[in-house]
């Protein structure tokens, strides 16, 4: 069966980037997969068999305490991969990987990915400098949520969010808005409130529409800037080699 553009491998920017013989050598052993909301793809501890390339899903990468509480160190989204202990070495991981927006990604199994990656061919290259990026993704949310406002963090995820979608329209609760910030779900309501008082969002039902994104630019701290600007640095000579388009717009 063919498989819709919109969930084709060159949605995902690191599949997209490959040469054609790199490509060729993973395309079989691609799986689509839904991804629905909520859906958990690996938990603490477990050794993980596959990793997921989204193309139109969301998935959070966060820590549950002991208490039940849990926060989102960061997000990955079509610009990346699920799964980086598998070709790290570690295997396993402390954190958790839960689908926040439903969608479709690619499943490649961890012996075909372990194969490629030991080529040392432009898939290592492109797995680790994506690494570095999301490293620096995490250590940016930790220094965001330590010393910036609610509303300053609500204005990153929501910014990093939309860059990874084909619209301006994101499906969220705000108990889940404030269970990825790890804050009261009173934060988020204020400070959703005053987005929404500005012209900068609307929201209703556990549908968030962006009206003005320069508006949300102008209310986040730096740390969305730096984020972003990491992940071109680090993927800017990567580009598709089977379209006409750049990773990072």
């Amino acid at each position: 069966m063919a498989i819709p553009s919109l969930h084709s491998p060159n949605r995902n920017h690191l599949l997209a980037a490959l040469p054609p013989a790199e490509f060729e050598a993973l395309a079989a052993n691609l799986e689509p997969v839904p991804l629905p909301l909520g859906k958990t793809l690996y938990e603490p501890g477990t050794q993980l068999q596959h990793a997921y390339f989204p193309t139109t899903a969301i998935v959070s990468l966060h820590y549950v305490m002991e208490s039940g509480a849990s926060a989102e160190t960061a997000g990955v989204g079509n610009e990346g991969v699920v799964g980086i202990s598998l070709f790290l070495g570690g295997n396993t991981t402390s954190s958790s990987a839960v689908v926040q927006t439903a969608g479709h990604a690619y499943r490649l199994e961890r012996r075909v990915l372990m194969q490629e990656f030991d080529r040392a061919g432009s898939l290592q290259r492109l797995l680790l400098r994506y690494t570095q990026a999301l490293i620096t993704q995490m250590a940016q949310t930790a220094a965001c949520n330590r010393h910036h406002s609610v509303e300053q963090q609500l204005c990153r995820w929501l910014l990093l969010t939309l860059d990874r979608l084909p619209s301006n329209e994101l499906v969220m609760t705000q108990e889940l808005v404030a269970s990825m910030l790890g804050v009261r779900r009173e934060g988020i309501t204020e400070a959703a409130g005053n987005l929404q008082r500005a012209g900068f969002i609307s929201y209703r039902r556990g549908h968030i529409s962006v009206l003005d994104r320069a508006g949300l630019e102008t209310r986040a701290c730096e740390c969305y800037a730096v984020v972003k600007k990491e992940l071109a640095r680090l993927l800017s000579d990567a580009e598709y080699c089977r379209g006409t388009s750049a990773i990072v717009r």
